[in-house]
């Protein structure tokens, strides 16, 4: 027994299945508002799909404006822009439609809107005084879990630094997962964001502020994705793979929520600020190297992985084991076509030690396992080049 208190944080409310997008309007008019900014990204606008969604809220009763500017590594101009946008419309609710980008780019305009000042104001953990406006995050991606989370991560442009905000003011009201959204995703897009919630579950597991609930849903969270991730790239319209997809990363979302994360997100998050890299993406690379660096801090757990992730491990030492299970993560990235290295999109050696440096001020590093020196974060960075 400890004396360590715990908190579980999630939205009181959570749809899942395929159709559950079209409660959004009646769900939204159940809070009580009137004008709701619909906050999404260009290309689902295009798709015609923010409109259809804003039918869905007109039909309930409930004005919506559509605002579809949020960027992929949403910024501070962003919020701004959103934020300028939705106290001129007298707005008093928000709406998100789509993965990360939105609903963090949607979460800073909340926060900010009842909060008063500037996004920068809420840089680290619990900065805010009062509860967001009234926000719907509806996911179409699987996942970066942000739907559900008190994670908003956005980059300050002048610093080219990516702001992680850890605020339990930006949980959101309710989310809503309906896998029918998932299906268009291209195979690039469901590797990166399936890996990204693998990572959430495993960097979840090995926290250290990991609890019995915490690891409950991090396990079940990586066996379903280690089963169904594969399927869903192969073949985008397998809605059994999409709906278990869209169940795995809100597990993985719960469990970093609550257990936080580590250094795989603190580093990825300054290439992200740094050179605008999608977050997926630099998570897949850097989640076999950070595992690597941390295995000797949380062997057993990394030998549990390596069983979750459907390998054979009878017969093999803990350290064999957990060896294996940062192999399968590797092969797994390969058969998803995720690239092997950051040079591969274009990072610079001479960039490494001012990445190093603001990871370790990055802060979802507070949880990682083993603690390292700047040095070997710099390491950590090279071998991922």
């Amino acid at each position: 027994m400890t004396n360590t208190q715990s908190i579980f944080y999630i939205p009181s409310v959570n749809l899942f299945g395929p159709g559950s997008v079209n409660e959004v309007g009646t769900r939204l008019a159940g809070l009580g508002v009137k004008k709701a900014l619909l906050v999404t990204d260009a290309g689902l606008h295009g798709l015609g799909l923010s409109e259809k969604i804003a039918s869905i809220i007109r039909e309930a009763g409930v004005e919506v404006l559509i605002f579809p500017k949020a960027e992929p590594n949403p910024t501070d101009k962003n919020v701004a822009e959103g934020l300028e946008v939705y106290n001129a419309e007298n707005c008093d609710s928000i709406v998100t439609l789509g993965g990360g980008s939105s609903h963090d780019a949607g979460k800073g305009i909340a926060l900010v809107a009842a909060n008063g000042g500037t996004i920068y104001d809420y840089e680290g953990v619990d900065k805010s005084k009062k509860p967001m406006v009234p926000l719907i995050a509806i996911n179409t991606t699987a996942g970066t879990g942000s739907e559900l989370t008190r994670f908003t991560i956005i980059t300050d442009t002048e610093r080219k630094v990516k702001m992680a905000i850890v605020d339990k003011h930006v949980t959101p009201t309710l989310s809503i997962n309906d896998p029918e959204l998932m299906v268009g995703m291209p195979p690039s897009l469901t590797a990166a964001t399936g890996l990204d919630a693998l990572t959430h579950a495993i960097e979840a597991y090995v926290s250290t502020a990991a609890t019995p609930i915490t690891d409950a849903l991090a396990i079940q969270a990586i066996k379903i994705i280690s089963k169904y991730l594969p399927r869903a790239f192969a073949n985008g319209k397998d809605m059994e793979a999409r709906e278990q997809m869209a169940f795995a990363q809100s597990l993985a979302g719960m469990a970093f929520n609550n257990a936080s994360l580590g250094y795989v997100h603190a580093i990825a998050h300054q290439f992200g600020g740094f050179y605008n890299f999608p977050h997926g993406v630099c998570n897949a690379i850097l989640l076999p190297h950070v595992c690597r660096f941390n295995l000797i801090s949380k062997v057993e757990r990394f030998a549990e992985i390596a069983a979750l992730l459907g390998e054979n491990v009878a017969g093999l030492s803990t350290r064999e084991a957990a060896e294996k299970g940062i192999k399968a993560i590797e092969r797994m990235a390969k058969d998803l076509n995720i690239p092997r290295g950051f040079k591969e999109l274009g990072a610079k050696e001479e960039d490494i030690v001012t990445l190093a440096e603001n990871a370790m001020k990055d802060a979802t590093a507070l949880t990682n396992p083993r603690k390292p020196k700047l040095e070997e974060v710099i390491q950590i960075i090279k071998n991922a080049m």
